[in-house]
């Protein structure tokens, strides 16, 4: 399902237009953006998923082609969990 099915599913569901169902979209990923770039909080959907921010340490890699060792830096990345309700539907429950 790309982002226009979706808009379209949730302003179906929802009832609302699709404008505002995109809105709504827009605004959900913005403001998790915003959240998960500060690192201090997650957001949770209970039962459905987490958005949170973790810490990579530096760790030395290995060039593929040539063999040679890669320094990579420490950084930061997301870690997105699925919640006990969007696991049972994936089994199919």
């Amino acid at each position: 399902m790309n982002r226009s099915e979706l808009v379209a599913a949730l302003a179906d569901r929802a009832e609302v237009t699709r404008k505002d169902a995109d809105a709504v979209l827009a605004a959900f990923a913005e403001i998790t953006g915003e959240i998960v770039a500060k690192g201090d909080e997650k957001v949770t959907i209970p039962g459905f998923l987490t958005f949170e921010r973790t810490h990579r340490a530096a760790r030395t890699a290995r060039n593929p082609q040539t063999g040679d060792p890669i320094n990579i830096p420490a950084g930061f990345s997301v870690k997105v969990s699925a919640g006990s309700k969007l696991k049972e539907a994936a089994k199919g429950k």
